[in-house]
């Protein structure tokens, strides 16, 4: 059965936490809340909004190079009061207000002290579009599409709490590369063969025409701009679904400020920046591959050798939106991934062996019922 996440109620305003960025409505004290899809902080008891401060700073490219010999520096990094999961590791911050929660990525409940830890600071965040109720109808227009899907998943998704709002870090990298490559060119030709078939108990020599490959050894030199490669800095989500909620927009990416992130959760980077570009260069090595290929021509090609050079890297560190669900069924962890801004779902779903078997049953019922009329 799936177990709903629940977040902790307070019955009065809760005071901002210690630790956390404060945020007080000037009507009556409580915590204010970002309201997705606005510039607005809301507070849920009285409805008070407060217009967020457009930030001096602005969106920049920063230098790879520099920021591999400089480390984290003062100015990178911030206090923030963040909860370990004891199921899955994740580390990630609570909402303001709330003391205790489920974690977001498997479920599991955290009961743990907040303890104040360094995190750093992400140069820019891209804002929630969507509110937790539009999530939920995305999710059950999800269901919707999905063939034998349990009762009791389209119960969990009409849960007031099952989604959980989450800022997960992402790096951005830019570079020109210039790859130098040897391979070979395949070009089909056709030919005419001779063989031998049996007709009627007797050998009978034939002839046919096939296709062959003529290989020429290739090499060659192919250039590229990279820009915002998405590199996922958590190893909590599965990459197999957060690389489906692309493409995002990233063009409306805001200067860092806490005032977005009020109301919501933000994981904690699990990688630096050399291991994210690391796997950026993977990123990039497929479509280089794919340059190589097109420059190489011909009906086939073999990639042989191929180095590459990057330069001009720079890099941003980023916060996107999440909503995320963590459910159980049948002993088994399952997560839903949507994306914040468009809306887009992607996640593991179980099957109701319940529902198969009742569509076999009946499949089997009308075949009978078949199989003897035409008897």
């Amino acid at each position: 059965m799936p177990t709903e996440t629940t977040i902790a109620e307070t019955s009065a305003p809760p005071p901002p936490g210690e630790g956390r960025a404060q945020f007080a409505c000037e009507s009556c004290g409580a915590v204010l809340s970002y309201a997705p899809g606005t510039t607005n902080l809301k507070c849920e008891y009285c409805g008070h909004e407060n217009t967020i401060a457009e930030p001096e700073a602005t969106v920049d490219e920063l230098s790879f190079e520099d920021g591999l010999a400089a480390g984290t520096g003062h100015d990178d990094v911030l206090e923030a009061e963040t909860v370990t999961c004891e199921a899955c590791a994740a580390e990630f911050t609570l909402a303001e207000g709330v003391s205790s929660d489920a974690c977001p990525f498997c479920g599991h409940n955290v009961v743990t002290e907040p303890q104040v830890h360094p995190m750093l600071k992400p140069g820019a965040v891209l804002p929630f579009a969507l509110d937790a109720k539009a999530a939920r109808e995305r999710f059950r227009g999800w269901i919707k599409s999905l063939w034998f899907a349990p009762n009791d998943l389209v119960r969990f998704a009409k849960a007031n709490d099952a989604f959980n709002g989450i800022y997960v870090p992402y790096w951005t990298f830019d570079c020109r590369t210039t790859s130098h490559y040897h391979g070979q060119r395949g070009t089909n030709y056709t030919t005419t063969e001779t063989y031998t078939a049996t007709e009627n108990g007797k050998p009978v020599r034939k002839t046919r025409t096939v296709v062959r490959v003529r290989w020429t050894p290739v090499s060659g030199t192919v250039a590229r701009a990279f820009d915002d490669v998405l590199v996922l800095a958590s190893d909590k989500l599965p990459r197999t679904y957060t690389e489906k909620l692309e493409p995002w927009d990233l063009e409306a990416l805001s200067p860092y400020t806490p005032a977005y992130l009020s109301g919501f959760r933000a994981e904690r980077y699990c990688f630096g920046l050399r291991e994210g570009f690391d796997f950026a260069k993977r990123i990039m090595d497929g479509v280089i591959r794919g340059d190589v290929k097109r420059d190489i021509g011909g009906d086939h090609q073999r990639i042989g050798r191929l180095s590459t050079r990057h330069d001009g890297i720079t890099y941003k560190h980023i916060l996107l939106p999440i909503w995320v669900a963590a459910y159980r069924y049948g002993g088994k962890p399952y997560r839903i991934v949507i994306n914040g801004r468009t809306g887009e779902v992607q996640g593991e779903r179980p099957y109701s062996w319940l529902k198969i078997g009742a569509v076999v049953l009946a499949l089997a019922a009308i075949a009978g019922v078949a199989i003897y009329f035409l008897q």
